[in-house]
């Protein structure tokens, strides 16, 4: 693929946007991260009462190179300490789309949460995409499971 470089990483086009001036752009905490940590970018505090959620901006827009996605997840730390997480997740950041990112938090613990500018809130990972050709078929395969659905094969 034209955008893989030594090693088999990917280039993915940044863009800054004003609101991100000033803070750091996605990075990996540590050289086996497979998730790039996002800041928030917002101006004034925002707090998040239990049950709330917002979608808070990045400060960033993307160019994802054909055949890829980015996945906007959640930080693990953000949901054990604080209860709060994302909706939608992971999110997805198509190959096409150029305009903001964005990060919906959602607050499920129990208290409060704040969040200030150049706070982590989530990490993207970039994932290939296959793209399914779905037939329309009379008569699925048989299987063991078959039509069982949630907690059908225990547990």
């Amino acid at each position: 693929m034209p955008n893989e470089v030594a090693g088999g990483d990917v280039r993915v086009g940044i863009r800054r946007l004003p609101e991100g001036e000033g803070l750091a752009m996605p990075a990996y905490m540590t050289p086996g991260s497979a998730g790039a940590d996002v800041c928030a970018a917002i101006h004034d505090e925002l707090t998040l009462l239990p049950g709330a959620r917002a979608l808070v901006p990045a400060g960033f827009s993307l160019a994802v190179p054909a055949g890829y996605e980015v996945q906007v997840r959640p930080r693990s730390g953000l949901a054990l300490r604080a209860g709060v997480t994302l909706l939608n997740t992971p999110g997805t950041i198509d190959s096409d789309y150029r305009g903001p990112v964005g990060v919906i938090l959602v607050n499920f613990g129990t208290e409060p949460f704040t969040v200030k500018r150049g706070d982590r809130i989530a990490q993207l990972v970039l994932a290939p995409v296959a793209r399914a050709l779905y037939d329309e078929l009379p008569a699925l395969d048989p299987t063991v499971r078959a039509g069982g659905g949630f907690g059908s094969t225990g547990g």
